[in-house]
């Protein structure tokens, strides 16, 4: 079971844009404001035509990947994703409690 899921892991990312790019870092910007804000919306355009940006970003949620762009989101954003996600858990648990 675990070789399927390592399979299935390399199958996406062979498939993912971001190989094709001329210059990787691209989807590695340092700060947050300035010309970082272009290259993200750039390495954003990329993700948003790739085949396989949602494996990427759920990859990057488990992961807790926390640094680059993946899947079309920012470190922060994910951040942000894992909240609401944790708040909505607790919520469930609390509810049903």
């Amino acid at each position: 079971m675990a070789a399927e899921r390592e399979h299935h892991a390399v199958h996406w990312r062979e498939r993912a844009l971001c190989l094709h790019v001329d210059d990787p870092d691209l989807f590695f910007p340092i700060g947050i404001s300035g010309l970082t804000v272009v290259q993200i919306d750039e390495a954003k355009a990329v993700c948003g035509r790739c085949p396989v940006v949602e494996q990427c970003l759920d990859w990057a949620l488990r992961a807790v990947q926390v640094e680059g762009i993946w899947g079309g989101t920012t470190e922060s954003e994910r951040r942000a994703m894992r909240r609401r996600a944790s708040r909505r858990e607790k919520v469930l648990v609390v509810g049903h409690g």
